[in-house]
């Protein structure tokens, strides 16, 4: 399987980010493009100023509590209540938020705030998830011309681990899950509730590459993977809280 990045120009909003990646990259049919969610975010011009935003005392306690903006935790909340989610704490100014989407159809995503970032945005502003990452995710591979891949990602943390890796927010053309139920082990014992999270494992296997400071690589061309192509569109969906192995425990 290869790797292959594809590096722009800095992004700004209107841009046909489409046209950019065919431009940077030689993305053939059959591939699978991993692709930013803040690159998306950002030619769709979602980044917001957060001198535009009107702080509630909610905010401004956490700014106040934590020595950053309150607009900027306002956007937290403003977006954790646009995503049907929930605060689930605050460490060290890191805001732990509990997502459900509209169209995620089952579990939920457990992301430092909301998904939002200061970081590769101009100064005085913040830039989270597309408006509509499923939306985003069709027409861009529709936009590529229909016959590849894409999974649209973010970064994120694990539980009790250190250090940021990548996860997959959406998909389409592909199945984010394949399941190894039934399948025999070296011994051959059948694994009985084993499922590849290939979405996720390709999402982190690129931002490797992709980075997230100063690269300008939005995106990374997946190739020899093996993967069945299909039409599926939609959220890379998880598991109810009762089900979740870390519940109670986080």
């Amino acid at each position: 399987m290869e790797l292959l990045p594809i590096t722009t120009p800095v992004l700004k909003a209107g841009d046909d980010l489409a046209s950019i990646l065919m431009s940077a990259g030689d993305i053939l049919d059959g591939d699978i493009v991993v692709v930013s969610s803040k690159a998306i975010a950002t030619v769709e011009g979602a980044a917001i100023h957060l001198d535009d935003v009107t702080v509630s005392s909610e905010a401004a306690q956490l700014g106040e509590a934590h020595s950053k903006p309150g607009a900027y935790y306002q956007v937290v909340l403003d977006e954790t209540a646009r995503m049907n989610g929930k605060v689930i704490q605050s460490v060290s100014g890191i805001v732990l938020t509990e997502l459900k989407p509209d169209g995620m159809k089952e579990g939920s995503i457990l992301v430092p705030n909301a998904g939002l970032d200061q970081s590769n945005v101009k100064e005085g502003h913040v830039i989270g998830w597309p408006t509509d990452p499923v939306k985003s995710a069709k027409k861009l591979r529709e936009d590529l011309g229909g016959n590849v891949g894409v999974i649209v990602t973010d970064s994120g943390l694990s539980p009790r681990r250190k250090g940021v890796i990548s996860f997959a927010l959406t998909v389409s053309g592909l199945n984010p899950f394949v399941s190894m139920i039934g399948k025999p082990d070296l011994f051959g014992n059948a694994m009985s509730v084993t499922e590849e999270a290939i979405a996720d494992q390709l999402a982190t296997a690129a931002n490797f590459i992709m980075g997230n400071t100063n690269q300008s690589t939005p995106a990374v061309i997946i190739r020899g993977h093996d993967i069945s192509m299909n039409d599926f569109s939609g959220w890379v969906e998880g598991i109810e809280r009762e089900k979740d192995i870390y519940h109670g425990v986080i």
